[in-house]
């Protein structure tokens, strides 16, 4: 370490030697980004590197990246780091150096976050500021005057709830203080604290950006919290309550945090609006209307999947550093909020938050009928509008600028200067009534022309990507089935909003396109064209599915042409497999009625008839298909699909590149409509013994599709794909495979697929997130084999050949893919069970009461595929049995046939007991999915989450397969 000391020497130059051409803050950055030991280590290079590695707001950010589950402050950040997250020894733990000080150094960059860090802000100016205040506001005024609109700070709507005078700091102390609270702070890791440990924080921190208690659980951890308040009247209507409180994405938060802290800039996710009322402490609120991006902001927008992410600074330093920067015209508009009052803010709009003192609150999002058309717009694939929607005309290049100025004439003034409106007045003062085919409405011109109008916003969706074969934002409020599903529920349950549900849908769903392609379908096998209520496409799944009269028209469309040509073509060799030696199977999936090609060409709608064999010179001559396929029997069979499915496996899909730039041409098929209703709708109206039968159904039908033939993978074939792909001899996990038998290279390929998923799994999960445990995504590398051929040990004996073939597999059991009848007669309205009909989606109109349920079909076989059977169990034991260990068992009674080899359980393989395990094999399968199975084995399994090894969720999740033995 340097020693120089002279007051008037700058230390900096010989401290930090080649390093001191770069400023503190890059040198602070790159601190950042290593370990905590390592910032130990070069904190003895010199007195410098001292100084910088000693920093409180540096020890912070590095104790939050290693933390995760309980977090007690100690005292000082680098404290609190090195004994949760570095294990020391008992003897260091209660070690303290005093600290050294050294002279001739100094830094504005420091000197800044040290004044942050201890500024205090009972003197900060805060004015009633220019957001109108209304009290006793009706509902009719506020969605004339502010819903969607502009926001508004409310009185009176908080008097009578109990939290008034019992969310104080004392009082949750008093009862709440051994709950453990989330944190929210800049990191992917979920924090909680103690309440009383938070308390104990609060009052000894001195932190720039302090932890935030933001708890999205708190009704689940706390339940009596919830009735010390109710959602003001202005707000009731939510058209997120229809969901169930798993799919339901996170809308109601408590906030607690001294003073300091806040949000920074942001906008409220999927474009909701929210309502947020204070019990206690006083707040700064600063708002920007939609596409006013705010100074210091940076916003980036993923171009592949539109996902957004949001640079700012902490709400503390942008009033210090920033808010003094800007002019008079270019300030935002602010407001002190009070105890007692609820601000309201609208969809799009940015705003920030400053804690004046040790505040409490109290904040729910929602969506309603004035912002349910911008919030399907927020989940419509693609990136441009999104980025549009915040920052307005700065997310476009200038090309794209011209071509939208030269079509919306109607705009009059084009300055792409950043502008912002100071006041509700400014904002009042550029609404304008225009008038767009014929329509009357109301535009927020704002002074550069943007506005923030779902019909000119919708410009901005890129038609090209569609809905079903685009990458999904993992930043949504909810996935894509979560979506189809909520618009499919809405759609059933509100008919008076129909019309404003279609917008939405078409804007989300491309549901007119579809529409307008079942409809040419229909029109060409004398089907009666979708009615009115049959307009939107039903279920979950991810391909557009219409319910017409007494048939089902299922559109072919995911993954892209190539993948859904190669699912269409796999369903019709298992129908034809099925036909050929007349399983008993057959009665039980609905029959085919049509099939065929629909494509576009020169604005006119064509159709071909196709059974699947051969290939259609259209297809042909297109020259999309890049795989190669047979041209005789069925081209596009399972073989050639699992070839494309090996190829992609692991792989980020965005479905472009199986488009070939073209998405003008679908396969379609049309099948008998079934009698009865999806199981997803009587789940919780069947009685036990229902249910029971319903797992003796499955297992006895999954019995007689494992039990399938399946056409042969020829030797010459898999070679061809083993040159397709790349492949050696040598698995990529190193293990040798012996190819001598079709039967052998069947499960090489399974192996394959499984090596190339893992490759990726732990990011994968990273970004799916909670529930998932993040402290068990770090142990993924030890738990999952590298080599899988010793996974499947216990189902093949490698290298001498597989013990038994892989299976027929449908993949995709779920509660909305199994069809329920009447089981004994019932009344009708008409007196007669011959006549009950299906109603909309799936329901049945004439059915007035059913005392029991029998399972009748099991649908939708667009994901059939060759595979380990055990992997059926997985959506039909998560999904359909919700973890009930009964209805399991039940179904492996009358299942009958071995997952496993005859090698005994008990037989020791290398690598331990676990690999004789099918628990294990069966967690593995749930871990490397393509599907987030893991949210759904942590949403049933509440408390799992806080599971130290994937061995204990493996056992209460899986181990009742353990005791399976697989023998009549």
């Amino acid at each position: 370490m340097d020693t120089s000391s002279s007051p008037h020497t700058d230390r900096r130059a010989e401290a930090l030697g080649d390093l001191r051409v770069l400023p503190d803050e890059t040198l602070s950055s790159i601190l950042d980004f290593l370990s905590p030991r390592d910032v130990a280590r070069l904190a003895c290079v010199s007195s410098v590197m001292y100084i910088l590695c000693n920093e409180e707001p540096l020890w912070m950010s590095l104790c939050l990246k290693g933390a995760s589950g309980l977090l007690q402050y100690q005292g000082s950040w680098k404290k609190t780091t090195l004994l949760h997250n570095e294990n020391l020894p008992d003897k260091y733990k209660e070690y303290q150096r005093r600290p050294l000080y050294f002279d001739g150094f100094n830094s504005l960059f420091l000197y800044r976050r040290l004044y942050r860090c201890h500024t205090t802000l009972e003197g900060f100016h805060a004015d009633d500021g220019n957001v109108e205040r209304r009290k006793d506001l009706s509902l009719k005024d506020f969605y004339d005057q502010y819903d969607a609109k502009k926001p508004v700070m409310l009185t009176g709507l908080a008097e009578t709830w109990p939290a008034r005078h019992k969310w104080t700091t004392d009082q949750l102390l008093q009862n709440y203080g051994d709950v453990a609270f989330k944190i929210s702070q800049r990191s992917s890791r979920k924090v909680s604290m103690k309440f009383k440990d938070y308390v104990s924080y609060m009052e000894v921190q001195h932190d720039e950006d302090p932890l935030y208690i933001f708890d999205q659980k708190f009704g689940e951890v706390a339940p009596s919290l919830l009735k010390d308040y109710s959602v003001p009247h202005l707000f009731q209507e939510d058209f997120f309550d229809i969901l169930d409180a798993e799919q339901r994405p996170s809308y109601r938060w408590l906030i607690i945090g001294p003073q300091r802290s806040g949000a920074s800039w942001h906008v409220d996710p999927a474009l909701t609006s929210a309502w947020n009322t204070l019990l206690s402490g006083r707040k700064r609120w600063a708002l920007y209307p939609p596409g006013k991006v705010p100074l210091g902001v940076t916003v980036h927008v993923n171009e592949d999947d539109g996902d957004v992410n949001i640079e700012s600074p902490s709400s503390l330093q942008w009033w210090l550093d920033y808010y003094p920067l800007l002019p008079d015209e270019d300030k935002p508009i602010e407001c002190t909020q009070l105890p007692g009052e609820t601000i309201y803010v609208p969809s799009g709009w940015w705003h920030c938050v400053l804690n004046l003192e040790t505040t409490i609150a109290v904040t729910q999002n929602y969506v309603n009928s004035n912002n349910f058309e911008f919030v399907c717009l927020d989940m419509a694939p693609g990136y441009r509008h999104k980025g549009v929607c915040r920052v307005g005309w700065l997310a476009l290049d200038e090309e794209t600028y011209e071509n939208v100025r030269q079509s919306m004439a109607c705009y009059s003034d084009w300055s792409r200067k950043e502008k912002r409106a100071k006041t509700i007045k400014d904002v009042d003062n550029v609404n304008s009534e225009s008038t767009v085919n014929g329509a009357s409405r109301t535009y927020s011109l704002w002074k550069d022309g943007f506005s923030y109008d779902i019909n000119f916003l919708s410009m901005f969706l890129d038609r090209d990507r569609d809905h079903y074969i685009s990458p999904w934002s993992v930043g949504n409020s909810i996935g894509q089935r979560e979506l189809r599903e909520w618009l499919s529920k809405l759609w059933i349950q509100k008919p008076q909003m129909r019309e404003l549900i279609w917008k939405g849908a078409c804007i989300a769903l491309n549901a007119d396109k579809w529409l307008e392609c079942a409809s040419k379908i229909c029109s060409i096998h004398n089907l009666p064209l979708p009615s009115d209520d049959e307009r939107l496409p039903v279920g979950s799944g991810s391909n557009p599915v219409y319910l017409v009269g007494n048939s089902v028209v299922k559109i072919f469309v995911e993954g892209g042409l190539e993948a859904s040509l190669y699912g269409f073509g796999t369903e019709l060799e298992f129908y034809s497999l099925l036909n050929e030696i007349n399983s008993p199977l057959k009665k039980h999936i609905p029959s085919i009625l049509a099939t065929g090609i629909i494509y576009l060409e020169d604005g006119t709608f064509y159709n071909l008839t196709w059974d699947g064999k051969g290939v259609p010179d259209v297809i042909s001559k297109s020259n999309l298909i890049k795989t190669k396929c047979d041209v005789h029997g069925f081209s596009f069979g399972i073989w050639g699909k699992k070839q494309l499915e090996y190829k992609n496996a692991g792989m980020e899909m965005d479905g472009s590149d199986s488009l070939g730039g073209h998405s003008s041409m679908w396969p379609y098929m049309v099948i008998k409509r079934c009698e009865g209703k999806m199981f997803a709708y009587l789940r919780d109206t069947l009685s036990w013994e229902d249910a029971m039968n319903l797992a003796s159904f499955l297992g006895e039908h999954l019995n007689h599709l494992h039990l399938l033939p399946h056409p042969p993978l020829n030797i010459s074939s898999f070679t061809d794909i083993e040159h397709e792909l790349s492949f050696t001899g040598t698995n990529s996990c190193g293990a040798t495979v012996n190819y001598k038998s079709s039967t052998a290279a069947e499960w090489g390929l399974f192996l394959r697929n499984l090596a190339k998923m893992r490759k990726n799994v732990s990011s994968r999960l990273t970004k799916w997130g909670y529930p998932i445990p993040s402290n068990l995504i770090e142990k993924i590398d030890e738990y999952v084999p590298p080599d899988f051929a010793k996974l499947l040990n216990i189902i093949q004996n490698l290298p001498s050949g597989a013990c038994k073939p892989c299976s027929w597999i449908h993949s995709d059991i779920m509660d909305d893919n199994i069809y329920m009848e009447p089981s004994l007669a019932c009344s009708t309205s008409s007196g007669n069970t011959e006549d009950a009909s299906m109603g909309d989606h799936g329901h049945l109109s004439s059915y007035d009461e059913v005392k029991s349920w029998r399972p009748s079909y099991i649908l939708d076989f667009s994901d059939i595929s060759i595979g380990d059977p055990l992997f059926d169990l997985i959506p039909i034991y998560l999904d359909v049995f919700r973890g009930d260990s009964d209805l399991l068992k039940r179904f492996l009674e009358s299942y009958k046939l071995p997952f496993a080899s005859p090698i005994s359980k008990y037989e020791s393989t290398e690598g331990g007991q676990k690999f004789a395990r099918l628990s294990y094999v069966a967690m593995c399968y749930c871990i490397l999915h393509d599907e987030n199975v893991l949210g759904a084995i942590f949403s049933i399994w509440k408390e799992l989450r806080s599971a130290k090894s994937w061995e204990e969720v493996e056992l209460k999740v899986w181990g009742e397969l353990n005791n399976y033995n697989g023998f009549p």
